[in-house]
């Protein structure tokens, strides 16, 4: 017997999705029904059935899944209350542009039998509310209702459209459970719908005024800098950009870079921030913005100088759904980074001529002080302990860690992902591990906490998926990330599905980064001189012991490391145990307290 939900669970796989990130409920029944049919019928089911008992985790492993197979996901949550449970994921996937459908039931809208899946328990009545999608809607490209299982194929693939079309994001589907009980003949059902004549849009490029006006600013210019945050999480446009910079002698820097938009070995490389100071601005006569949400922070100081001519390309130049976001420019450009910077390099190449590369190369010899200042800086950092203390600073741990990493893998870390959620230690993580390769440090893309746990999971599925292989996964995370990021669903999640990663937390003691917002804004006031147990941004006396609750959800190793002397032989051990015993790892890493 077929039904909607064979419908739903066909269109998905036709589609090519693999996995579903799953929290199930009475909305269900026509889902589990039908994929206990597939397992009888045909062997096994359509899709990989991930069991999440936290919705927000299921999102966050899903996020993680589509960053590294670079395929739509599907996440799969119980009416209205597994929809408010996804949480502040929600968010991230919005924010970090994660092509993924969210599908939720919804309560049975008949109560006397009149069609099958009619109401049968109490909490059917409670939960069925008036405007579900409501819930989710900001944040998502499409929302719809599945109305019926004889146009539910269409339905999906609309929003799969919307789903993988720039600026890519969220879906977010809901059907009844009489709706999804609907039965269908099986020619309407095997019938399905050709996949191929539903393709997201094509990636749009810069019209050729835009090329020939920013290609000639970048060559006429004194000092050129581009600016980039996002363009990494499209890998094809990292060499492209490497490219450009190389063959103009133009600057470039990351500001809140959610992925790897550039090696951090290139030699243009001369500045990463994330306080909204963005390096040389003041110096650059021509700016390039290049996917970046946050370019500069005015309240800095930091802005361009008068007279700077200022381009924007981005997939969403005027960030449309974020309330207030303005950059003063020459030009708005509304492109894909990929085809962008193809065309740039391509008008570069032509335009060149013998006085403009006498220039070019001035300019390569201008830049290369500019960054071994800053790369010596860096490593001055990392031979610095607290003052006054034997803990670690973070460049000082983050070193060691590279380095154990660098040892004991067999790439000598050049095949690791790296996730960083360090938030207010960010900037630190991207400075000091030092990623090369497009894809190997990735960020939620949103501010949501709790996002590296679950997403350390979804990105080993789907490192299998894209058949990378990597050594080891490694999540970074502040001690308020770890909690926010239920560890104990994460680690049972990973043990069960066999999906190790290392964890290491950075464990201040608490909330770092409010009391540091408090302080910028009243510099002199009352809080200013508070201490953080007062102001109760601590997590002391009684703070928990992060790697013990790894252990205990997830038969994970742990160990807390409370002096610098021992972080090299515990990360050593760390590392080992990923990699031989396939369980994940988690180093608590005590400094100095808030």
């Amino acid at each position: 017997m077929y039904n909607a939900a064979t419908v739903f669970w066909k269109t998905l796989a036709d589609a090519g999705v693999t996995h579903a990130f799953v929290n199930w409920g009475s909305d269900h029944s026509a889902l589990l029904e039908d994929l206990e049919r597939q397992r009888v019928e045909d062997g096994k089911s359509l899709l990989e059935i991930v069991t999440c008992p936290n919705e927000m985790v299921a999102l966050c492993a899903a996020h993680g899944y589509a960053q590294v197979a670079g395929k739509l996901v599907v996440v799969i949550v119980h009416v209205d209350v597994g929809t408010q449970a996804l949480a502040s994921a929600v968010h991230n996937v919005d924010r970090g542009q994660i092509p993924v459908l969210i599908f939720a039931g919804a309560s049975p809208f008949t109560i006397e039998g009149e069609l099958k899946g009619s109401r049968t328990e109490w909490p059917l009545w409670i939960q069925d509310i008036p405007d579900q999608a409501a819930i989710v809607r900001q944040y998502m490209r499409y929302t719809a209702q599945i109305s019926s299982g004889v146009s539910a194929a269409k339905t999906m693939m609309r929003a799969l459209q919307f789903a993988q079309s720039d600026p890519k994001g969220p879906v977010y589907l809901w059907a009844r459970r009489e709706t999804l009980e609907e039965e269908l003949d099986a020619p309407l059902v095997q019938q399905g719908v050709t996949v191929g004549g539903w393709p997201s849009l094509t990636p749009p490029g810069l019209p050729p005024q835009a090329v020939d006006t920013i290609v000639s600013a970048l060559i006429g210019a004194e000092f050129p800098l581009l600016i980039t945050g996002n363009l990494g999480r499209n890998h094809g446009a990292v060499p492209l950009l490497s490219a450009l910079s190389n063959t103009l002698s133009v600057a470039i820097v990351t500001s809140c870079p959610s992925a790897l938009c550039i090696p951090h070995s290139h030699p243009f490389l001369v500045g990463s921030s994330w306080d909204g100071r963005t390096a040389f601005l003041k110096d650059a006569d021509v700016v390039v913005i290049l996917e970046a949400d946050i370019p500069w922070i005015p309240i800095t100081g930091t802005r361009p100088k008068p007279g700077a001519r200022v381009f924007v390309i981005d997939a969403d130049p005027l960030k449309q759904s974020v309330g207030y976001a303005h950059v003063d420019a020459e030009m708005l450009c509304k492109a894909d980074a990929e085809v962008a910077l193809g065309q740039l390099l391509d008008a570069a190449g032509r335009k060149l001529e013998e006085t403009s590369r006498a220039i070019v190369a001035e300019r390569a010899q201008r830049l290369e002080p500019l960054r071994s200042a800053w790369t010596a800086e860096l490593d001055a950092a990392e031979r610095a302990l607290a003052p006054g203390a034997a803990l670690p600073t973070v460049p000082y741990l983050l070193g060691a860690l590279r380095s154990a990493v660098h040892e004991h893998t067999p790439s000598k870390g050049q095949n690791i992902l790296w996730l960083n959620e360090g938030i207010s230690n960010a900037g630190h993580i991207w400075n000091h591990i030092k990623p090369d390769s497009p894809g190997s440090m990735l960020m939620s893309g949103g501010s949501s906490l709790g996002y590296a746990l679950g997403a350390a999971v979804g990105a080993h599925m789907g490192s299998v998926v894209a058949q990378k292989q990597f050594d080891m996964i490694v999540a970074i995370v502040g001690d308020g990330d770890f909690l926010f990021g239920a560890p104990s669903t994460a680690y049972w999640i990973a043990s069960r599905y066999e999906t190790p990663f290392l964890t290491i937390v950075l464990n201040n003691g608490g909330w770092l980064s409010p009391g540091h917002s408090m302080t910028v804004v009243h510099p002199q006031g009352y809080g200013a001189k508070a201490s953080a147990q007062r102001l109760t941004t601590s997590f002391g006396p009684k703070a928990p012991n992060y790697s013990q609750i790894a252990v205990a959800a997830g038969d994970a190793w742990g160990r807390r490391v409370e002096s610098a002397s021992e972080l090299s032989a515990v990360f050593t051990e760390a590392v080992k145990v990923v990699q031989t015993e396939r369980k994940c790892a988690v180093v608590d890493c005590v400094l100095q307290s808030i």
